[in-house]
């Protein structure tokens, strides 16, 4: 039993004290809050919490000192239901009115028309909340928490409790929070004010909803174009990656090494460079069209550019995606399933339609799910190869940065693509039902599995082989074009675009990194560095909450949880810009910002990551620690971490690959300051620089290929213990 049953608590108080007596309670703009330090005990910005609320005027900062007195009572009782209704209330007045003060008053007062016409105007402002007040906030949500597990809640431990609650907010807060605004602002006039009309007059449009292409007028609208490349995309990944999981896990053995390399393609490289490279074979100045004009006297076109050239770039940048997922689910097909069916007489081919294929749904529902979310949020090849064939990201994009500068449509845009993948996504949750799909148990299974029919395989080699050479064909024109002087025109060799991006030269102070690509990589690895990390601890502790743990309200919690992935790229980064660049919390601007939609984008795959581990976890392994008088918080850092190193491993070279390479969510938040590698390459795409930009490309395939390498090396592959197949005999299975 614990001897200090308080410890946690009174932690949490002194952390709150301090927070309101030694820290700045604002951000200051362009200052650190470790260089605002000096300056707590003074008048002025800088102040700290008590100082800002008794000299200033900023009297609803007592409110938070009210919360805390309250805990204190609390915390002075012996543990049981009279202490958790003291925290549970301090933490509420104190979190709750400082979060409600926050929103409701900012930079101008007011920040509502309704509150200045109904209290008159506030001669008092605030600032974005600062280290200070960041702290005071977490240990009153803390104590919140433990309150809520003195009550009985959470079976009374204070570390899941806490654990739950702060995840919850955090979610709320970056994912739940910005999202619901981002949406709102398409309710919103002109002027301000809430208008259904608004809403109705901006989604409901001929540019976003017209069929004239169906009628022989040019173009349909915007949201078809997104709906009808999304689905074509989905359904050719899933197929193609299908073939290839099948060929990889059930044809010949030399295909698996080529084939596992081809499935790290998409992770490792931005997500343009595929556009890049076909544009290099098929564009004006492409290969294709200069030897179609001088053997056969073609006038090049831009035949490639709009729906043909998207659809084909977007197949080959997301087929692998499906490949991976489709050959997970192959490897788990229990081959005692289709011995069970070759005993009972029937033959491989109508053992592969009728066992085989069936258990693959819940994996083809996935692919066509994550290859319809990919295609929507995709960003990169629509604005390299799109041309005239307008879609959803891309014209939320210009709706915010371009001469328009309408935020108001943006969300308009914004709910469509939300309202597609949330469909897709209940469609497929509907479609796979309540079925039972489970072919791996606990018991051991060493059966063989089952070759693919002749028939089957001839058809799976002609389609999968003949893509997978155009595929690296493709990615060899990306990887050249960076060593060439000038695609189309002059292939002679030379590093002069590698030289322009990454040059290192001596000067006067010692080495001078002078290449203009130099900022954005570093600023790039920093920003991924930080948030990897974050993003797997974050995703492992919501996947023990969910695997280890039952509390009320879990299916929300899990929901939330994965709602960033449901949520497409485009559509968070815009959030962001519209929840965050106002108080309470204005990072608009910051690198700050950038690590947590890194987070919260790729926060799903940690909790994914984590769950499957935990499946594989005795529960006993817990319960024999807990026996032993561990507590939680021990048994999870002691026990159950060091069994979930692949894991943990996974979740953080993932993320920090998939941070360093995306580019649709963080496009909206780049600065000057904060220029990252996509961006600096896709504005290089834009004045037709393709040699500068591939040359970058190149870079980060190298660095993300060891990235890649360590993961392979650490974690390895998975064994499932099933019995080699033999040599090959003369002997045909009927």
């Amino acid at each position: 039993m614990n001897r200090r049953p308080n410890a946690a608590i009174w932690f949490c108080l002194a952390a709150g004290l301090l927070g309101y007596l030694v820290l700045p309670w604002y951000a200051i703009q362009d200052t650190s809050w470790y260089e605002a330090l000096p300056r707590v005990f003074a008048s002025g910005e800088a102040a700290n919490g008590v100082l800002q609320a008794a000299m200033q005027g900023r009297d609803w900062l007592f409110l938070g000192v009210a919360g805390l007195a309250l805990c204190a009572i609390g915390a002075a009782l012996p543990a049981g239901r009279a202490q958790g209704r003291w925290l549970l209330a301090g933490g509420l007045v104190g979190a709750a009115g400082l979060a409600v003060s926050g929103f409701l008053i900012g930079a101008r007062g007011w920040s509502s028309a309704f509150f200045n016409t109904t209290f008159g105007e506030l001669a008092i402002n605030q600032f974005g909340i600062g280290a200070g007040g960041f702290v005071v906030l977490v240990a009153l949500i803390l104590l919140a928490a433990f309150g809520l597990a003195r009550l009985g809640f959470f079976k009374g431990d204070l570390f899941v409790s806490g654990a739950v609650i702060g995840c919850g907010v955090l979610m709320a807060l970056f994912i739940a929070y910005p999202v619901s605004k981002a949406l709102a602002g398409a309710f919103l006039t002109e002027e301000g004010q809430w208008s259904l009309s608004a809403f109705v007059t901006r989604v409901f449009t001929e540019r976003i909803w017209g069929l004239s292409c169906v009628v022989g007028g040019v173009r349909c609208g915007v949201a078809w174009n997104t709906l009808a490349l999304a689905l074509i995309v989905a359904a050719g990944t899933t197929f193609l990656g299908t073939l290839m999981a099948l060929m990889a896990e059930r044809g010949h053995k030399r295909w698996q090494g080529p084939l596992r390399v081809l499935a790290l393609l998409p992770i490792i490289t931005p997500p343009f460079v595929v556009g890049l490279g076909l544009i290099l074979l098929f564009g004006r100045a492409g290969v294709v069209n200069q030897v179609l004009e001088s053997l056969f006297g073609v006038e090049p076109s831009r035949w490639f550019y709009g729906l043909k050239g998207l659809v084909i770039a977007q197949l080959f940048a997301f087929t692998p995606i499906a490949f991976m997922i489709m050959r997970g689910v192959v490897q788990g097909i229990a081959p005692s399933l289709e011995e069970a069916a070759l005993m009972l007489r029937a033959d491989r081919r109508r053992t592969f339609f009728t066992v085989t294929l069936p258990l693959l749904k819940p994996g083809l529902a996935n692919a066509f799910l994550v290859g319809f979310i990919e295609s929507i949020a995709d960003f990169g090849n629509p604005i390299v190869v799109g041309g005239d064939y307008s879609v959803l990201s891309t014209d939320i994009f210009f709706a915010i940065v371009g001469a328009q500068n309408d935020p108001g449509r943006a969300a308009s845009l914004a709910w469509i693509l939300t309202f597609f993948a949330l469909g897709v996504f209940a469609l497929q949750r509907g479609v796979l039902g309540k079925k039972n799909y489970t072919t791996v148990s606990g018991k051991g299974d060493a059966g063989i599995p089952m070759p693919l029919p002749d028939g089957v395989r001839r058809t799976i080699y002609s389609i999968a082989f003949p893509w997978i050479v155009f595929t690296l064909v493709v990615y060899l024109f990306a990887f050249a074009g960076g060593f060439v002087q000038t695609w189309g025109r002059d292939y002679t060799l030379t590093l002069n675009h590698f030289k322009t991006a990454f040059s290192l030269e001596w000067g006067q102070f010692g080495l001078v990194w002078a290449g203009t690509a130099w900022n954005s990589l570093i600023t790039t690895v920093k920003l991924a560095a930080i948030s990897a990390p974050i993003t797997a601890t974050l995703g492992l502790l919501i996947a023990w909450l969910l695997a280890r743990n039952e509390f009320k309200g879990q299916g929300a919690f899990e929901f939330a949880a994965l709602l960033a992935f449901a949520i497409p790229g485009t559509v968070l980064g815009v959030s962001y810009i519209l929840a965050f660049n106002v108080p309470p919390l204005e990072l608009t601007g910051t690198g700050l910002i950038i690590v947590l939609c890194f987070m919260f984008r790729n926060l799903p795959v940690g909790v994914r990551a984590g769950t499957a581990a935990f499946k594989q976890l005795d529960r006993s392994l817990d319960e024999a620690s807990l026996m032993l008088r561990a507590s939680t918080s021990q048994t999870l850092f002691k026990v159950v971490l060091p069994l979930l190193k692949p894991a943990l491993v996974a979740a953080l070279v993932y993320s920090f690959v998939r941070s360093m390479t995306t580019v649709s969510a963080v496009i909206f938040l780049v600065t000057a300051e904060n220029e990252l590698a996509t961006t600096y390459i896709i504005g290089r795409v834009g004045n037709g620089d393709y040699g500068v930009a591939l040359a970058y490309c190149t870079v980060l395939i190298v660095l993300m290929s060891a990235a890649i390498a360590l993961i392979q090396f650490v974690v390895g592959e998975r064994k499932l213990g099933r019995r080699k197949a033999g040599p090959p005999t003369t002997e045909r299975l009927a």
